[in-house]
């Protein structure tokens, strides 16, 4: 992904040993390996974590994260 951002001229600062541990956190904390993956990476990168899955986003709201984690449309009236 690093190297696709790069290709696309995205700056992609973040350190891969904190997503990796924080990921390991979210595994053991019963997420799965790519959500943990995702959710782990947006914390360092975004302020805002935007996803359909439903399930994944009623974990994150029983999970202290460092981020908000919304639905497409819930984003887009947010931003409006």
């Amino acid at each position: 992904m690093k190297s696709l951002l790069n290709h696309l001229d995205n700056s992609c600062e973040c350190d891969l040993t904190k997503a990796r541990y924080r990921a390991e956190g979210l595994i053991d904390m019963g997420f799965g390996i790519a959500d943990a993956a995702h959710v782990a990476f947006a914390e360092q990168l975004a302020e805002i974590f935007i996803t359909c899955d439903d399930k994944l986003l009623k974990r994150c709201a029983q999970t202290a994260l460092h981020i908000v984690a919304i639905n497409p449309l819930e984003f887009i009236v947010k931003e409006q």
